[in-house]
This record gives structure tokens, sequence and C-alpha cells, in this order.
């Protein structure tokens, strides 16, 4: 399971956080900045890390009994 939170300006997506990655990746010039103002900041590096243990895998169970 990954967990990914993507965003986008004008259908273009310019940062991007991965749970395999562990970190935010920029894909533009304004992303890139996004990304190491928010790599840099323990606490929102951790919530973003927390949430494939309290959205994903919390909610895992409940997908695959509806499927």
């Amino acid at each position: 399971i990954e967990y990914i939170e993507s965003y986008y300006f004008n259908k273009l997506e310019f940062t991007r956080f991965s749970s395999s990655v562990g970190k935010y990746v920029g894909f533009t010039e304004y992303g890139v900045r996004n990304a190491e103002y928010w790599n840099s900041n323990p606490s929102d590096l951790s919530r973003a890390k927390a949430q494939k243990e309290g959205y994903c895998l919390h909610n895992i169970q409940n997908w695959y009994n509806n499927m």
C-alpha cells in the first residue's frame, strides 16, 4: 500500500508526497521550492508519513470487504 498526496495547478502536478519515497518531490520550479520547504519541516513530514497508517491501513479492510 502506498499513500500519495499530490498538488496540482491548471492540471499540472507540481508537488507530490509518496510514502514509498518518504518525502515531497517537486516537478516544477514552484514545486521544488514547496518540496524543499515541506521536507525541512519535521512535523509536516511526520504528518505525511503517518497518513499511510492513519488513512490507508485503517481503511483497507473496509475497501476489501465492499468489493
